[in-house]
């Protein structure tokens, strides 16, 4: 293995929390493979590149030689973890999450390397509990210590419903810790409570306890808020290889370090390289998010994919297969900036003649298909950044709409 601290520079590229650092360094002293733990709870079908942050760094971890341990939640699923929730989550039945659970670890081991990555499945220990085995779990944790938690104490004093079974997740959460015998859990920073649960569990039943790392959320390609279905700003790890790289094309300037340290597999010198660029001025923003579009979709899709995807995407917008004809507009004119200096899409689309009014505007934004320099714009985002909208910038919707500024 690698000098101890080599491997910290490696796994703390990118963390948010390492509770506690010391503990973790004792560890790896030892020079044996520690055993790396991250359950998750299968709740959708689909991930993206939000879901893959933890995922990478696990991958780091297994580089270095030590051994993941990937716990699908089918029995915690059940319950549904209640961290940054402001109320109960629906219950989804055992079919749902089987089936998640099997599309779940297949784009998961698109990251892990499977010979060094053990899948268990905790509804094995959980579901055949019996009643003094669960009693004597929560026997020791304590109420007022749960209702410390953020969501719980916001949700307690703003009145709003706390389910009794909700107190339960991160008591089989910290349970998995024991079964597993976790050196140390991943996870992202709203699940910093049940990380550490599982590191008092372990010490109350005599067991050295895992050190808890956390990752940070992941920026949406909005550049706003975290990467989400539910914000429309999301790259999902099945999208189709051509829609992966010019979705990451579309990414804020300044979130492109972010993605090289969290998303890609480039090594932690070179990113800090690419950070260190940024700060000083010298980086080139487009052909770094060539150089990481790349970089990512031949993870997901396989060496090459990338490649073929830049290619595609200069040769439709960058070589000239764009109309020659189309009408031509003023940005002086159609390019308005609001109070926040941000540019309205939709009034510069009814602008510009793709729809009749900005209501309209709106409607063909959020049905997709809306590009500037084949870069696509995201759906439900209506204010966006003035900087691609100058003069030779190539406004289109769909095949049939087309617009250059002049």
């Amino acid at each position: 293995m690698l000098p101890v601290d080599e491997q910290l520079k490696v796994i703390t590229s990118g963390t948010m929390q390492i509770v506690p650092l010391e503990e973790l360094k004792e560890k790896l002293k030892r020079g044996k493979p520690l055993t790396i733990k991250m359950g998750v709870d299968p709740t959708s079908p689909d991930l993206h590149l939000g879901h893959a942050v933890p995922l990478r760094k696990m991958r780091q971890f297994q580089d270095l030689g030590h051994n993941v341990t990937l716990i699908i939640g089918d029995g915690t699923a059940l319950i549904g973890d209640p961290s940054g929730r402001d109320s109960t989550r629906p219950p989804l039945t055992e079919e749902q999450v089987n089936a998640n659970a099997q599309t779940y670890v297949t784009q998961a081991m698109k990251i892990l390397d499977p010979e060094r990555t053990t899948v268990v499945h905790n509804g094995d220990w959980i579901k055949s509990m019996d009643l003094g085995k669960m009693l004597g779990l929560m026997s020791k944790f304590n109420v007022a210590r749960i209702l410390e938690r953020e969501d719980f104490h916001n949700r307690y004093t703003n009145g709003q419903s706390i389910a009794l079974h909700e107190f339960i997740y991160p008591v089989l959460q910290a349970y998995d810790s024991v079964v597993v015998k976790a050196d140390l859990e991943m996870g992202g920073n709203d699940q910093i409570f049940n990380l550490l649960a599982g590191r008092d569990l372990m010490r109350d039943m005599g067991m050295e306890p895992q050190v808890a790392l956390t990752m940070p959320l992941l920026v949406g390609l909005d550049g706003v808020k975290k990467m989400s279905k539910s914000y429309k700003n999301y790259v999902g790890l099945t999208d189709d290889a051509n829609d992966m790289f010019g979705k990451l094309m579309s990414i804020k300037d300044e979130l492109v370090p972010m993605y090289f340290r969290l998303c890609s597999t480039l090594p932690v010198d070179e990113v800090d390289k690419i950070d260190q660029a940024f700060k000083d001025g010298s980086a080139d923003p487009y052909e770094l998010k060539h150089r990481l579009a790349r970089n990512i979709v031949d993870l997901y899709h396989g060496a090459g994919a990338g490649e073929a995807a830049e290619k595609v995407f200069m040769d439709t917008f960058k070589k000239g297969q764009v109309p020659d004809d189309m009408p031509e507009f003023p940005a002086s004119s159609v390019v308005q900036l609001n109070d926040e200096g941000k540019v309205y899409l939709p009034r510069l689309l009814a602008s510009v003649g793709f729809c009749k009014s900005a209501g309209e505007g709106r409607r063909l934004l959020d049905g997709g298909g809306v590009k500037v320099d084949g870069v696509a714009q995201q759906p439900r985002v209506y204010n966006v950044d003035p900087e691609p909208f100058k003069a030779g910038a190539v406004v289109q919707s769909g095949k049939k709409h087309w617009a250059r500024l002049v």
